[in-house]
């Protein structure tokens, strides 16, 4: 038997693929080395599944060619993954920043996309690790567990780097040097990021706390919540920002944004201490740090208005270097991937390659916190499997 395509990975983009490919009547096969589909699906948004958001946008994914992901996203977008989590009856809401979110499990989503897989059609060979992909005269031969598989078309959905204990792998990026395309160098993104031991020490007696702030890096800031860990800070802000960071670059924290501290400290003297000031807007962990990193004592009338002037400041714009991050055991997503240039925008097909297509995060698309990253799946998924 020959399929017409052979997808490699049940995740958000394999089996996006899979369900389009088989509503055109095509005979596709999907495997994949783990024992259930959707594994990242089941476990993102707390359980909850952040399963797109409203607000998608080409300036949110970022990649060497940041245009390369418009075809797909407006082929197939946020509101046609919305319609299909409607007619399933699946309930969502709306947090913040238009992230969407499932009221229930994240299960429904899952259990969503394989109950259209079936009534496409699709075959799905789960525990049956994928091998060798080599070039035949009909197509490809595709090793697996269970045989060589032929095939007219590949569609390698494998994913990332991130989150090793549930299998991710390097393959996908593997597959597409053997087949000559090119690799844009990976890395971690939206992951925490970690400090030298002189900054730890003060940080970990902060680990819990969170709060509302700005984190930049060069020309981009995200306004979100910012968690002290006991390895240096994670929150949403710094995960947004942690793509952009590179090593030996600092990150600036805004503690109060679009506040004027230093005129609020002046306005607070009397013989409150600074700690108790700050208390009135920031946590009191980490209001009695800052005056502790200050220096000051005595009471806010004891103070310089010069010494509030710098006070103000430094809670406006707190210098930090990361000296890295927690790496891919708790990155969301990868950075970088399959080059954009190699591949056709509308097929996701390799150009030099006919039949064999990348999809999902395996692509250097990579983007933002907050339901992006699966509607990028969502789409390039589609697109592939329109094309087969």
């Amino acid at each position: 038997m020959i399929w017409d395509a052979v997808i490699l990975g049940a995740g958000a983009a394999g089996m996006m693929a899979a369900i389009e490919a088989g509503r055109r009547g095509r005979k596709v096969l999907v495997v994949d080395h783990a024992r259930a589909p959707g594994e990242k699906i089941r476990i993102s948004g707390g359980g909850r599944c952040n399963f797109t958001n409203l607000n998608i946008a080409p300036d949110r994914f970022l990649s060497q060619n940041p245009r390369f992901a418009l075809s797909a996203l407006k082929r197939f977008t946020q509101w046609d993954f919305i319609a299909r989590m409607d007619a399933a009856r699946i309930a969502w809401h709306e947090k913040t920043l238009g992230q969407l979110f499932c009221d229930g499990s994240a299960t429904q989503v899952v259990d969503m996309l394989v109950r259209d897989m079936e009534r496409a059609g699709v075959v799905l060979w789960l525990d049956c690790a994928p091998g060798e992909v080599r070039r035949s005269s009909d197509g490809f031969e595709v090793e697996t567990a269970r045989g060589v598989q032929r095939a007219r078309a590949v569609v390698v959905a494998t994913g990332g780097k991130s989150i090793p204990k549930m299998g991710a792998t390097g393959f996908g990026y593997r597959l597409a040097e053997q087949f000559g395309l090119p690799v844009v160098e990976t890395r971690p993104a939206l992951v925490p990021l970690t400090f030298a031991e002189q900054e730890l020490a003060w940080m970990r007696p902060l680990a819990g706390v969170s709060l509302p702030g700005r984190v930049s890096c060069g020309r981009t800031a995200f306004d979100e919540a910012v968690l002290f860990t006991h390895r240096g800070l994670s929150g949403p802000a710094v995960l947004q920002i942690s793509s952009y960071w590179r090593e030996g670059e600092a990150i600036h924290v805004d503690l109060l944004p679009g506040w004027d501290v230093a005129s609020e400290l002046r306005a607070a003297r009397g013989k409150l201490a600074l700690r108790t000031v700050l208390g009135r807007w920031l946590p009191e962990r980490l209001a009695r740090h800052l005056e502790e990193a200050a220096g000051v004592t005595g009471s806010m009338a004891e103070l310089p208005g010069a010494t509030l002037d710098r006070i103000g400041a430094g809670i406006r714009d707190w210098r930090l270097v990361p000296v890295g991050s927690e790496g891919y055991r708790t990155a969301e997503v990868t950075l970088g991937g399959v080059d954009t240039r190699a591949l056709d925008g509308r097929t996701m097909q390799a150009k030099a390659v006919p039949g064999l297509h990348f999809v999902g995060e395996v692509v250097d698309v990579t983007g933002w916190l907050g339901g992006y990253n699966f509607q990028w799946a969502w789409s390039s998924g589609w697109a592939a499997g329109q094309a087969i």
